[in-house]
């Protein structure tokens, strides 16, 4: 979730201002936790007993909001997908306290040094979070994944299940999981490759001290166990989506392609790292060979995710296919109801629908109402997310002010330029004329303002 993590504290004083600045919540109103409270102690009265399946959740060693816990079985030639997604629906009424701030809200905001959650603790973090320590009620997704990696909703039940354990990215050993877990993942894997797919997933940056004093932007290599559960949910969020859009309702995740100046300055970027991208190459084909345990590749994902128009939410029109560009299929979000409100409503659907019932109308009627709130609270997560790093170059650069760097112009107009630094996964702005994009120049730092998150570099 987040896109820069700060083991040494060096952010403390610059992300508590960033936290004043975008007014993230400090905590939650008063009837708001009084309602949690009473929420919490709701016992499940329409689901089924499921406490025999062997759930287990697998996250960040820390998390403690599980939306998710999985368990997988051979099915035939097939491999079936049970996935347990926090039933927040039982907790949360539409229109009662908590549905009202969870409106106002839209989503879990995270920064390095903790994070603003959708729901209060004792809901989020407690009674509805699928943590091992006591039954919990779940919505359980049946999905069928075929041989050749597709996906299709085979059921949905309210259920109640046990968790036998919360696995952690970093310690989690194969035996812990699923022995089809390899096999599910490597399907999901080759059908995206098949459809042309270009998901990026960038490993999270980090500033760690350097010896000698100073700080350091480094990457935390992404591991396969987060690969792995990336495809649980990647497979599940599809199924769903393809069930919704066959029964024309829904609320989906849609993204366009990148049009020809995005993959423009991403090229000069890419020549900028020393990164080969032959000129008939698309952009698709250059994001799959990407290496995210490489740093120079690992900071060109960055740059990808960072140059794209950005996904949003679009319910189900009929005169409208939705399509999300770098998932190269219909997608929708139903994983996370404890961090995006969306989810709740998705997944609401799908079970309706996965029973023969219809849509309830206000589900359907959240549909309409959802798209502007996501890309509200979204908007200010990108803010926050580009505020944390532009915090983390100045405390990085801070004691560089006077040095010179090598750059190349990514883009230009007749006043500015925007450069990449070709050493470091730093892009920004300067003041220049007559530069075109590509051109390589060398920048020199003229100033570093770890309060106003600002770095200033003169054409040398």
């Amino acid at each position: 979730m987040k896109a820069l993590v700060d083991p040494d504290h060096a952010l403390a004083a610059g992300l508590a201002a960033i936290r004043t600045e975008f007014q993230v919540p400090t905590g939650f109103p008063e009837d708001v936790l009084a309602a949690a409270e009473l929420a919490a102690r709701r016992a499940p009265t329409e689901h089924v007993d499921r406490l025999d399946l062997p759930f287990v959740t697998l996250d960040p060693a820390t998390s403690t909001d599980l939306d998710q816990a999985f368990c997988i079985e051979a099915s035939g030639k097939d491999l079936l997908l049970r996935y347990a997604i926090a039933d927040v629906a039982w907790f949360v009424e539409a229109g009662d306290v908590l549905d009202a701030e969870a409106w106002r809200r839209g989503e879990t905001l995270y920064l390095p040094d903790g994070k603003a959650g959708l729901y209060p603790p004792i809901l989020g973090e407690h009674a509805a979070s699928l943590l091992p320590d006591g039954p919990r009620p779940a919505i359980v997704f049946a999905v069928r994944v075929a041989p050749d990696g597709g996906v299709k909703l085979d059921g949905a039940e309210r259920a109640i299940i046990r968790s036998r354990a919360k696995l952690a990215y970093d310690g989690v050993r194969a035996s812990d999981l699923p022995p089809q877990m390899d096999e599910l993942a490597q399907r999901i894997g080759e059908a995206e490759r098949r459809r042309g797919a270009s998901r990026v997933d960038p490993p999270e940056q980090q500033v760690e001290a350097v010896p000698g004093g100073g700080f350091a932007l480094s990457f935390r290599p992404r591991l396969v166990s987060e690969d792995h559960n990336a495809a649980l949910s990647l497979a599940t969020n599809l199924a769903v989506a393809d069930a919704m859009l066959a029964h024309r309702t829904g609320l989906f995740r849609v993204m366009p392609e990148p049009d020809t100046g995005t993959v423009t300055r991403l090229r000069a970027t890419a020549a900028a790292m020393s990164i080969a991208w032959p000129a008939e190459m698309s952009l698709q084909t250059f994001e799959q060979a990407l290496h995210a345990e490489k740093p120079a590749d690992a900071a060109m994902m960055l740059a990808i995710r960072r140059a794209g128009s950005g996904a949003s939410y679009e319910p189900y029109r009929s005169d409208t296919k939705p399509w999300h560009a770098a998932m190269g299929a219909t997608y929708a979000h139903a994983t996370a109801p404890l961090r995006r409100l969306a989810d709740r409503y998705v997944v609401m659907a799908a079970l309706a629908i996965a029973n023969g019932r219809d849509v309830p109308d206000p589900v359907a009627a959240a549909f309409e109402k959802l798209p502007p709130v996501m890309a509200r609270s979204g908007a200010r997560q990108g803010q926050i997310d580009r505020a944390v790093l532009d915090l983390a170059e100045t405390v990085m650069l801070g004691g560089d002010v006077g040095k010179t760097f090598p750059a190349i112009v990514v883009e230009a107009d007749p006043r500015h330029a925007r450069i990449q630094l070709r050493d470091l996964p730093v892009l920004t702005r300067i003041a220049a004329e007559s530069l075109t994009s590509g051109d390589r120049i060398d920048v020199r730092l003229v100033a570093v303002d770890g309060a106003q998150r600002k770095i200033d570099f003169d054409l040398v």
